[in-house]
């Protein structure tokens, strides 16, 4: 038979690694304060499971979490009127509204009002003011900045 029709992992095959990626990782207070949460979370769910698969699981997951707030740098916050990591912006775009704070990668969920400074919104209006219409690529389009705190 062809290796090509071969299963490769077997059932009890330990999960692969979670990607981190490499350099600083920016993180606003309560972005710290979570991972030490995500790290204890994890460490009492482990103590207390048996099941091999699992525990192999929250390893992973566990080593991942320290490696993040080994990387954490907390960056002050800097809101004097510019769109900065950790402030909170208010933008016009597309005939609505929208109100959000810019915070670290892991932080970032965008159903609470976070978003990570990498995604393209928060690229594209780094450094602009209340009151400046960024120019961006689609799908964003022209951006009006009204608060910055």
């Amino acid at each position: 038979m062809s290796r090509a029709f071969v299963k490769e992992t077997a059932e009890s095959a330990a999960p692969p690694e979670r990607m981190v990626e490499d350099g600083p990782n920016p993180v606003t207070p309560e972005g710290l304060a979570a991972i030490d949460t995500h790290i204890a979370r994890i460490e009492a769910a482990l103590a207390g499971e048996a099941n091999v698969l699992l525990r192999e699981t929250l390893a992973r997951d566990l080593r991942y979490w320290e490696i993040r707030k080994s990387t954490a740098e907390v960056v002050p916050l800097a809101c004097d009127g510019t769109v900065a990591f950790g402030c909170t912006v208010t933008i016009a775009r597309k005939g609505r509204q929208q109100t959000f704070r810019i915070v670290g990668v892991d932080e970032a969920d965008a159903a609470h009002g976070l978003i990570s400074f990498r995604s393209p919104l928060a690229a594209a209006i780094m450094g602009a003011r209340a009151g400046d219409i960024v120019e961006a690529d689609e799908p964003l389009g022209e951006i009006e900045v009204i608060d910055v705190h």
